[in-house]
């Protein structure tokens, strides 16, 4: 099939090292590996495509001028029209593959108006993110144009069951909603199962935001610390938590114990996770916790033992004493107890990244959930 990825969130650098970037990208490979051809349309590009890209035909959609606040939200309406000609002149296409994003629906009304198969792709609650987290001025303007997306696609993927919630919530009707999970390239990882460094290596990859719970897993290390436990932090990618981070490794005498990385490329995590023995997931206690975390299948895929927060879809994820151990969302004292475990048995360590690695090669491959995605737009692909 000929097919239109279209993300026109000007907040996601398609060829970034962002999450969301890392996303569009597995997306788009897994559906070029089962023989379609792709047409990715985007806003922003974040730098060069991957070698394994360079030869996709990409679009480029005009960018917002306006800095912020009300004149940039209707100068993003505005520009969503301008989709539809692209559309039409970059045609034609069998199906339509949307990232959802605030101020855009032209892209799924062209394909109904066309009677072209569309997926719209949510990946986040993206009113009430924008609400909560930054600014929105028009919102009744955001909330109308998201359900005109909605009502216009002929199938949603939810990337978890809270988005899922929130979709049914905006009155969504459950038929039309699918559930398919972010995915893993496992082949991108070469697991070491027994590393037994003197002192283990605690990790965590993501950026640095505060719903990713660093400060409890600082609070937990002090515990470890404090029990006279060797190890060590790796931190990877940057963020607004920065600042507020150093300071507290800082204060609890933990940053001779830290390594920060920064933002890296994607290229750089494979041998980022091979350097850890035990890698974390440590959210908050959030109300509404809708993450798909590509962190936690990242870490499985490279055979880590894994502690996460046992909160939202990760409880399915990973089976507790299995294929990792879980905790409950924003425990200190559990953390520590779980880290602790681990930090004093390799043989434990190596059992858990073992079985989270089989789990990743056997369950999560992105071409799985690219199938998954097909099958909802009417495409018969055999598995």
């Amino acid at each position: 099939m000929r097919i239109a990825y279209i993300c026109a969130d000007p907040g996601v650098p398609v060829f970034g090292t962002k999450g969301c970037s890392i996303h569009v990208q597995e997306i788009v490979r897994a559906l070029s590996r089962l023989g379609h051809g792709v047409t990715l349309f985007a806003r922003r590009w974040g730098g060069e495509a991957p070698a394994d890209l360079a030869g996709l035909r990409c679009v480029e959609l005009a960018k917002p001028i306006s800095a912020g606040g009300s004149e940039r939200e209707l100068e993003l309406v505005h520009l969503d029209a301008a989709i539809a000609p692209l559309l039409d002149a970059h045609g034609p296409f069998d199906m339509l593959y949307e990232r959802y994003a605030l101020w855009s629906s032209a892209a799924v009304k062209w394909a109904q108006q066309n009677a072209v198969p569309s997926v719209l792709e949510v990946n986040a609650p993206l009113v009430e993110e924008q609400a909560t987290h930054r600014a929105l001025v028009h919102r009744e303007l955001a909330e109308m144009l998201s359900g005109e997306a909605f009502g216009a696609a002929n199938r949603i993927v939810a990337v978890s069951t809270g988005v899922a919630n929130w979709l049914k919530r905006e009155v969504v009707e459950s038929a039309k909603i699918d559930i398919i999970a972010n995915g893993v390239d496992a082949a991108r990882f070469v697991p070491s199962f027994n590393p037994h460094h003197a002192e283990p290596v605690i990790g965590f990859v993501g950026t640095l935001k505060p719903w990713h719970g660093l400060d409890i897993l600082v609070d937990a290390a002090a515990m470890l610390k404090a029990q006279d436990l060797p190890f060590r932090l790796l931190l990877v990618g940057d963020g607004p938590e920065r600042e507020g981070l150093e300071r507290a490794l800082a204060e609890r005498d933990l940053a001779n114990r830290t390594e920060l990385t920064g933002a890296v490329a994607p290229a750089a995590i494979p041998a980022l996770l091979a350097r850890m023995d035990i890698a974390v997931a440590p959210y908050p206690d959030l109300a509404d916790f809708y993450f798909s975390p590509l962190k936690v299948m990242e870490y499985m895929a490279a055979g880590r033992a894994v502690v996460a927060s046992r909160i939202g879809d990760i409880d399915g994820l990973v089976r507790h004493g299995a294929t990792g151990l879980l905790c409950p969302a924003g425990d200190r004292d559990a953390l520590a107890h779980a880290l602790a475990e681990l930090i004093r048995s390799p043989d434990s360590r190596t059992r858990l990244g073992s079985a989270a690695r089989d789990h990743a090669l056997a369950e999560l491959g992105w071409d799985s959930v690219a199938r998954r995605i097909l099958a909802q737009a009417g495409e018969r692909v055999a598995c």
